[in-house]
């Protein structure tokens, strides 16, 4: 294997870490999306959990964050809960940066 080889393939290695770690982020950062917004419906416990399951899935239905944003304004907008969209945006950045926090703290 050359060197040129061996350089591409700790590129594809770097890439692919990279992708999972942004991944995992991404999850975690919608369960603990999902639960600040269990918590303004007045979820607890297991129906909190369950709740910020939904919030998981529902980035599965289209590429971007724009679906789980759309399901947290309609959840929230159903039941009268007044939040602004920069509220939630707001939100969706710092639980980020706390969820990558966790991921490399390794919880």
């Amino acid at each position: 294997m050359s060197a040129f080889d061996k350089r591409e393939e700790g590129f594809e290695k770097q890439f692919a870490h990279d992708e999972d770690l942004k991944f995992k982020a991404t999850a975690r950062r919608n369960k603990l999306l999902g639960l600040w917004a269990a918590e303004k419906l007045g979820r607890k416990g297991p129906d909190a959990d369950s709740y910020a399951k939904e919030v998981v899935m529902a980035d599965f239905e289209e590429t971007g964050e724009d679906d789980v944003f759309r399901k947290i304004r309609k959840d929230l907008d159903a039941v009268g809960i007044v939040t602004t969209d920069q509220e939630i945006r707001k939100a969706m950045i710092e639980l980020m940066g706390k969820a990558v926090e966790q991921i490399k703290a390794g919880r």
